[in-house]
């Protein structure tokens, strides 16, 4: 079977995509490596989302999901491996080794967590290494923990597990915070949340799980949790024939055209001036009416003329 349209990435530009295309009658799959919502699942609370005062990360994705249940759009959880779009029928391979075929794709793959590249991060993830604190933060109740970073990921963070842990440690690789003041107010107001400016951890050291970490300026510091929060990377490496910049993020413009006709790219994995998930939206359903017209083109090619 030849799909009208693969949608990879079930983030809020995934998810939009989808909805656009099973309202105009576009066969579509969309295919999800994790869990639908993307990143916005865990987050612990979400305040400039036009009509929610606040929201959850998780009831927000549950909602945009529903829509795509009530639409019949076929979901397969799997991850793209490997691509061939430059052809005029498109093919992914999954994980699974199945491969699927289609007229268009939309790439909304969103980005994936960077790594803090330290002897001990790998060693003790899920051992008091994490890169979710509203995932894990329970499991460290009442303890001390680590957030690394100084964006707004980190201070929602640090401000989530001060409702948990008894103490909470923020290091911050520059002399300054670069999330929003009202983030770094409350960081500031609250008791047990320390700060250290000009702090990168050198090594994460335990025997079974996390103990302690070493700071580049040699100092030791205890802990039974490290939360890294530095930022996102794209996941966009099996996806080569697509033209990315630099960074790795897909070139664009803001129609979410790629370099490959039938190709768009749409949300966090694409070169754009704000990530937001209000933006992602917005790029699901450009990429989807760009898809729509595009499929509509090809077909109306072989629609046999009546006599």
């Amino acid at each position: 079977m030849i799909h009208d349209t693969i949608i990879i990435g079930a983030g809020p530009a995934g998810l939009t995509s989808a909805i656009y295309c099973a309202r105009a009658g576009i066969n579509v799959l969309v295919i999800e490596r994790d869990a639908y919502g993307g990143k916005i699942s865990y987050t612990n609370r979400i305040c400039n989302y036009p009509g929610f005062v606040s929201v959850s990360g998780e009831d927000l994705a549950k909602k945009m999901y529903d829509c795509i249940e009530a639409l019949d759009v076929p979901f397969e959880y799997d991850e793209v491996i490997n691509s061939y779009l430059k052809n005029d029928i498109k093919s992914v391979v999954l994980s699974s080794g199945k491969e699927y075929q289609s007229l268009s794709v939309i790439i909304a793959t969103g980005l994936k967590t960077r790594n803090l590249q330290c002897p001990g991060e790998s060693e003790f993830l899920g051992r008091g290494v994490s890169y979710c604190a509203t995932c894990d933060g329970f499991f460290f109740k009442d303890k001390t923990s680590i957030v690394v970073g100084g964006g707004n990921s980190a201070l929602e963070d640090a401000i989530y597990l001060s409702g948990i842990c008894k103490n909470v440690i923020i290091l911050v690789r520059k002399d300054f915070f670069r999330g929003d003041k009202i983030l770094q107010d409350k960081i500031k107001n609250t008791e047990n949340i320390k700060i250290l400016f000009n702090s990168e951890i050198k090594k994460i050291i335990g025997s079974n799980k996390v103990e302690k970490v070493i700071l580049k300026s040699e100092e030791e510091i205890l802990t039974d949790a490290v939360f890294i929060a530095i930022g996102q990377v794209p996941s966009n490496e099996s996806f080569s024939e697509v033209s990315s910049n630099e960074l790795g993020y897909f070139e664009s413009n803001e129609e979410c055209l790629s370099n490959i006709d039938g190709v768009y790219v749409a949300g966090d994995c694409r070169s754009k001036s704000l990530r937001q998930i209000v933006t992602a939206t917005s790029d699901g359903a450009i990429s989807a009416s760009n898809a729509i017209k595009f499929i509509k083109k090809i077909k109306h090619k072989f629609v046999p003329l009546k006599n």
